[in-house]
């Protein structure tokens, strides 16, 4: 009786730990895993959603190839937007055996020797030193893909960053002039360049004349910080002089004016029209030919002439210029002008006098003749 007592006492708790043990070809379980799972289910693993998992990776992507460098010799990889202090050095690099760069346009045009760009085995390098407001904007670079000699840009490899150079005293971009003229045209939105050196500045439109602000609704004119004031769809109600005021933990600050014109002007070659100061001339007479074009006023417009001595290389004077003419009703249109001067004139300067003017949109010839009596 003592011997089955003791079994009943033993063999239980020995049974027990026994059906507590993995059996054999099972894994033991992990902790925190689900104790009770269904039989041969197969468990499909759960994946990020594509929307998310391709914005993530194109965002990445796109600032892959472009680095800063730190002090000893650290590396950062660089967000949209990046704040330095004016006065500050800056490094940038892109990976890549043949990088083109992109950044603001006053460096190049002032060839400017505060800024080094360098080719090396592996990496692009662009160093800005003693940086100033001015400096402020988008820097970006890009790998080219080149077959003999025509090359284009590699859309997969590119980096991006938009620098702000904040300066207390510059809470906007200098610019070369105190007056701009801004166009405003129907059919495309219209920029007030009033851009900032520090991105958290409050910034607002002002009208000069009558003096008052002008709303900005987030619809019909935005702001954004990295272009400045938009109207998006603009009309001859916008028409007149405005400027900006930002304000940044100190007295407020005001930018250059702006001359907002509107146009109306058909798009298309430019309109145009010649003319001889004399369609006939004698030996040693100064002759001048004139050829006109009328077009948008914000449109360049190239001229090209055919002379009769242009083949014996006969030497003349030709003057280009242009200017805006204010034609009533808001309408603003440029008139361009370039003047062919013969100085003495020969038997081998008399004939056919032709004008090409050229735009975007096309080229429009005109001519006249010159006779010698």
């Amino acid at each position: 009786q003592n011997e089955w007592l003791l079994q009943r006492i033993t063999f239980p708790p020995f049974i027990l730990l026994v059906i507590g043990q993995p059996s054999k070809g099972k894994r033991p379980k992990e902790p925190g895993e689900n104790k009770i799972k269904p039989v041969n289910k197969k468990v499909k693993p759960k994946t990020p959603k594509m929307k998310e998992r391709e914005s993530a990776d194109s965002s990445l992507k796109s600032q892959s190839i472009l680095t800063q460098v730190m002090d000893k010799g650290r590396f950062q990889k660089l967000a949209a937007t990046l704040s330095l202090s004016a006065g500050q050095s800056l490094e940038l690099r892109c990976k890549g055996s043949n990088v083109t760069w992109n950044y603001p346009s006053y460096l190049d045009t002032f060839k400017d020797s505060r800024l080094s760009i360098k080719q090396l085995d592996r990496y692009g390098q662009l160093i800005l030193a003693n940086s100033t407001a001015a400096d402020t904007g988008e820097y970006s670079c890009w790998l080219q893909l080149c077959n003999g000699n025509k090359c284009r840009k590699d859309e997969t490899k590119t980096g991006s960053t938009y620098i702000f150079f904040t300066d207390k005293e510059e809470l906007f971009v200098p610019t070369p002039s105190y007056f701009e003229i801004v166009y405003l045209n129907p059919d495309k939105p219209a920029v007030i360049p009033c851009r900032v050196t520090t991105p958290s500045a409050k910034v607002t439109l002002h009208r000069e004349f009558p003096a008052e602000e002008i709303e900005t609704d987030g619809t019909d004119i935005i702001y954004d910080v990295k272009k400045g004031f938009v109207y998006q769809h603009p009309t001859s109600d916008h028409k007149g002089i405005v400027y900006c005021k930002a304000e940044s933990h100190g007295a407020p600050q005001i930018s250059i004016k702006y001359h907002l014109l509107y146009v109306e002007v058909p798009k298309g070659p430019p309109s145009a029209t010649i003319a001889a100061s004399s369609n006939r001339a004698e030996v040693s007479d100064r002759v001048h030919v004139i050829c006109t074009a009328l077009g948008e006023p914000d449109v360049d417009v190239n001229f090209r002439w055919q002379y009769p001595g242009q083949e014996s290389e006969r030497p003349v004077i030709i003057q280009n210029f242009w200017r805006l003419i204010n034609r009533g009703t808001g309408h603003t249109i440029r008139i361009s002008k370039s003047i062919l001067l013969v100085e003495d004139f020969e038997a081998r300067d008399a004939g056919n006098y032709i004008c090409i003017a050229q735009n975007l949109q096309g080229e429009t010839t005109v001519a006249t003749t010159v006779e010698l009596n």
